[in-house]
């Protein structure tokens, strides 16, 4: 995932799993010189919520000398995620407006800050999580897309990795605990409700029943996406008519999001 001469965007929330990538890599990097680490912290505008993870983050990126930039939704979409609730007129969750622009900011994070390479911390449990919603959403197309090579130029994405993304939660929360980490621990508030929540806790119930659950589904996806991957055409990329951002069609869901509430 890592060259030693690396200029890698870390995502950072003020979370348990975000600070202790950054503390990973941060140590990493002392070790090879060449290689530079920025932290980017997305403020998505959820209030009496985010503003506690964004002064944990800053804490942690001025004690360990790491450079901190932070971008919010107001400043890239011109909304708040808690605006865009309030005027959003259809049944699509607030995590998945957040989920979307989020990608999206990340990316434009990346761009502004020069990094050749993005990396989140999203564990096991997260990646099993968004296989099945998408089994559950019928997005299975979405899978496949993972090997779409997007083509060079300034609109392309920056890779993205997932150091953390074969280590169980519970395994990366010990982690921060043992190396002393300050993270917000509270919830976001809207994540009670969606499906997301519903997985984790049934998936959780399996590992506890049958040790292992987690990692065999996580082999199923691997095994799955090699499938689709190898059957799947050839994905037409072109670029989004209102933002020009590389997009599978014509409008990219960022912009097909935006405008659910603009209208």
């Amino acid at each position: 995932m890592l060259s030693y001469d690396d200029r890698v965007a870390v995502g950072v929330s003020g979370g348990k799993d975000s600070l202790a990538l950054l503390s990973i890599l941060d140590k990493l990097s002392e070790k090879h010189p060449r290689s530079e680490l920025i932290a980017v912290t997305i403020d998505e505008g959820i209030k009496n919520y985010r503003e506690e993870a964004i002064k944990l983050a800053e804490e942690f990126c001025k004690e360990s000398g790491v450079e901190q930039f932070v971008f919010s939704f107001k400043e890239l979409f011109g909304k708040t995620l808690d605006e865009l609730v309030l005027e959003k007129k259809d049944e699509l969750s607030e995590c998945s407006y957040c989920g979307i622009l989020r990608r999206r900011a990340l990316d434009e994070a990346g761009k502004r800050v020069k990094a050749n390479k993005i990396a989140t911390a999203h564990n096991l449990d997260d990646e099993i999580q968004t296989f099945l919603l998408n089994v559950f959403h019928g997005g299975i197309e979405r899978i496949a897309r993972l090997n779409v090579q997007i083509p060079n130029g300034q609109n392309a994405f920056i890779r993205k990795i997932k150091p953390l993304s074969e280590v169980y939660e519970k395994e990366v929360a010990l982690y921060a605990y043992v190396s002393e980490l300050k993270f917000q621990s509270i919830p976001c508030p809207y994540a009670a409700n969606c499906l997301r929540n519903d997985i984790r806790s049934m998936l959780n119930q399996l590992e506890e029943k049958h040790p292992g659950a987690k990692y065999s589904c996580y082999r199923s996806k691997e095994r799955l996406t090699d499938v689709l991957k190898k059957n799947s055409r050839n994905l037409e990329i072109r670029n989004c008519r209102i933002c020009k951002s590389p997009s599978s069609s014509d409008i990219c869901e960022v912009c097909k999001t935006l405008c659910r509430v603009s209208i």
